[in-house]
């Protein structure tokens, strides 16, 4: 694994370590997660002027960011806006498989319109992606005192334990901001602080914050994939072999995107 200037970047799938820290997702509404997909154009190549970021491919257009976020834009002139569209598109298209790469467009998008909330939150996706956390925690909390309306704590929460933090963490999952969040981004914040327990050591507490309310086993996608494998993960710990295994079976039969290693761990199991 890589590493970011702010420490160890860990995997979504539970991290190169055994623990509960199956990585929250970034918010699908928000930075570079709102940029479409550009479709590759053979044999096309990339154009930019020098020092201004890193090269952006011919076929990524402005018009495949978000309207939300293109009117986020307006206030900047039609060029500006522009270049800095087709970096966050840039950036959305890369998160995946070159989250370096992504966090230099995000970067080069930051240095022409560093007031809008959403390319600040495109650079702390991008750097959360990369396992900085610091510059992640940085640029999520700009984002969210310009405006933001992502649903951010979960990344923020989990930049904290990054850090080496999980007593923040605990803190940040507190609140009445935590508290009005519902559904896939409340199971995000079940896992960050769960993982934050157990990171102190307070298994029995993790187990309880995973299991409050009751986890549905009949869920399936990448949410509920990663909420069952961290109460796997808090079993295990707690030498509960057998219901473990359980929960990483259902793990397995729910992770429909391939985001955990479930299917690995049940063969070290079984």
């Amino acid at each position: 694994m890589s590493q970011g200037s702010g420490g160890e970047r860990r995997s979504r799938s539970g991290g190169p370590q055994r623990g509960p820290r199956p990585r929250p997702q970034p918010p699908r509404s928000s930075g570079p997660g709102r940029a479409g997909r550009a479709q590759p154009h053979p044999g096309a190549r990339a154009q930019s002027a020098p020092h201004e970021g890193p090269a952006i491919p011919p076929e990524v257009q402005a018009k495949q960011l978000a309207p939300e976020v293109r009117r986020e834009l307006s206030t900047l002139d039609r060029s500006t806006a522009d270049t800095v569209a087709r970096h966050l598109v840039a950036a959305g298209t890369l998160l995946d498989e070159d989250p370096e790469a992504a966090l230099q467009h995000a970067r080069a998008a930051r240095a022409r319109a560093a007031r809008i909330a959403a390319v600040r939150e495109a650079v702390g996706i991008a750097a959360y992606h990369c396992g900085d956390w610091a510059q992640a925690l940085a640029e999520l909390r700009a984002a969210r005192r310009m405006g933001s309306k992502s649903p951010l704590l979960p990344l923020i929460a989990d930049c904290e334990r990054g850090l080496g933090r999980p007593q923040r963490a605990i803190e940040a999952t507190r609140g009445p901001e935590a508290a009005e969040l519902t559904g896939d981004e409340a199971d995000e914040l079940r896992i960050v602080a769960a993982g934050a327990r157990a990171d102190l050591g307070q298994l029995d507490a993790a187990l309880a914050v995973l299991t409050t309310p009751q986890i549905d086993p009949d869920r399936t996608g990448a949410i509920a994939a990663r909420l069952y494998y961290a109460h796997a993960e808090i079993l295990l710990a707690l030498q509960r072999t057998e219901e473990a295994l359980q929960w990483f079976l259902r793990c397995a039969a729910a992770d429909i995107d391939g985001v955990t290693d479930a299917e690995e761990r049940i063969g070290e199991l079984s």
